[in-house]
């Protein structure tokens, strides 16, 4: 009797950076059985998201190709993806898959699937108090996954995770699980340049504590947040083994982009392409076939997820990748799959830029409502977190950074024979009159309001 095909499970966590989970060695405990899980497979330790924010993001991961092949820049992308690329859920349609989403149709990047289901994923502001998102993900999932499990065919079933994006509002006791003190202390004033920063103090007055003063208190909110959503999501794996689909089940973590926090005062959000916003989790577990207690440190990005999955389920496709299996990293063959990149975000701010292993270079394609300089330059060895900005310092790196970024523009656009998509994004802030002319204008006119405008805009579609 034939072995049935390995079925397929993929949680996308939602604004996760890696670096704030313990099992990426963070110093808070946030992720306990996903750091079991991690025992049991693979886990990346470099994987980058090179396209933010969401829906570029989840483009690149469930394609496996880039920004170029696929067209999506912003996260308010306009029209449909592109029929130029296939989805993973299509191509696994033509072998017989089933396929499930759950928590994001209506979105480009999720073009393919079988089957739709919503979940409550947003929470109402302070009005609704805290709010169980992972919790309401689960109440729709578990049929679904039981369903799956007992029917014949074999089935990828695809979560997108909405903790720990904001607002953070995880309940008891994730919510005071990393933070003791008063959120209002009036002798701490952290908070004072969140909440004076006009495009965003609507939003964040709307779901945090009234009156409050110390950030390291949201801080703790976002972690607890992962706690939670840690926690619910064991309650899934759980479930993977006592339907017994465990050892014939690919289950793989992985983020769609990281989070700001209070860093390159982009606060509590995920624009920016700062490495708080660019590193992200990959994990993957799948028995006897997958070596356990593996990390693999070599560099890889969002588009390598496709072709991997593909090469575990032993699958042909008959188009190429812009990404590459991860499986030349994981068997020790290769140590990376890249060891330099384009980046690229239109959240809120229009930027490209190109990493290296030492160097990251970020140019403003328009004016930014931070106003931050058209040019950044970081030494990643010497200053991880990007806080020395050394373009005025160091202007033949800029130029070779910018020749090489440049050079592979121009390589790209004419294997795709399309204009990078970056160039052609006019309207990404969705405002209808093209490119911001300064960043006065930019702080002026972006504005979220409050969660359920925040909402809205998010799902906002062309």
């Amino acid at each position: 009797m034939a072995k049935k095909p390995l079925n397929v499970i993929l949680f996308g966590v939602d604004s996760l950076w890696a670096d704030h989970m313990s099992s990426y060695g963070y110093h808070r405990l946030t992720t306990p059985h996903i750091d079991k899980f991690a025992e049991s497979g693979v886990l990346f330790e470099r994987t980058y998201s090179p396209h933010v924010p969401t829906t570029p993001a989840y483009a690149s991961m469930l394609t496996g190709m880039d920004c170029f092949s696929n067209q999506v820049v912003a996260l308010r992308h306009k029209g449909g993806l592109t029929d130029r690329v296939e989805t993973l859920a299509e191509i696994l349609r033509k072998s017989g898959y089933e396929s499930t989403c759950v928590g994001f149709s209506g979105n480009p990047s999720s073009r393919g699937f079988d089957n739709y289901i919503n979940y409550n994923s947003w929470g109402g502001g302070n009005n609704e108090g805290k709010m169980p998102k992972a919790d309401s993900l689960n109440e729709v999932t578990l049929p679904e996954l039981e369903r799956l499990a007992q029917g014949e065919a074999p089935f990828f079933l695809f979560m997108r995770h909405m903790d720990p994006h904001s607002p953070y509002l995880p309940p008891a006791p994730f919510d005071r699980m990393f933070h003791s003190s008063d959120p209002c202390d009036p002798s701490i004033d952290t908070m004072k340049p969140v909440l004076d920063f006009k495009p965003f103090a609507t939003y964040f007055k709307s779901w945090m504590p009234e009156g409050i003063t110390d950030a390291e208190y949201v801080i703790a909110q976002y972690d607890g947040g992962i706690a939670y959503m840690d926690a619910c999501i064991q309650r899934i794996f759980q479930r993977v083994e006592e339907l017994g689909i465990a050892e014939n089940t690919l289950v793989i973590l992985n983020g769609d982009h990281g989070e700001t926090l209070m860093d390159h005062e982009c606060y509590f959000d995920h624009h920016g392409i700062y490495d708080c916003t660019l590193h992200v989790p990959l994990i993957m577990r799948l028995p006897g076939k997958l070596p356990s207690g593996v990390r693999v440190p070599g560099y890889n990005l969002h588009q390598d997820l496709v072709p991997t999955i593909l090469e575990l389920l032993e699958l042909e496709h008959d188009k190429p990748f812009d990404g590459k299996s991860l499986i030349p990293l994981i068997n020790g063959e290769q140590s990376n799959n890249y060891s330099e990149f384009y980046i690229t975000e239109a959240t809120w701010m229009r930027k490209h830029g190109w990493r290296t292993p030492q160097w990251k270079l970020i140019v403003a394609l328009e004016p930014d409502f931070h106003f931050k300089p058209p040019v950044e330059l970081y030494n990643l060895l010497e200053d991880p977190d990007e806080n020395n900005n050394l373009a005025e310092s160091e202007p033949e790196v800029v130029a070779a950074l910018k020749a090489r970024m440049e050079a592979w523009i121009e390589r790209r656009e004419k294997e795709t024979g399309l204009t990078n998509p970056m160039y052609t994004n006019l309207q990404w802030h969705g405002k209808d009159h093209g490119p911001f002319t300064s960043s006065e204008q930019a702080y002026e006119e972006l504005f979220i309001g409050g969660v359920g405008e925040a909402r809205k805009l998010q799902e906002k579609r062309a």
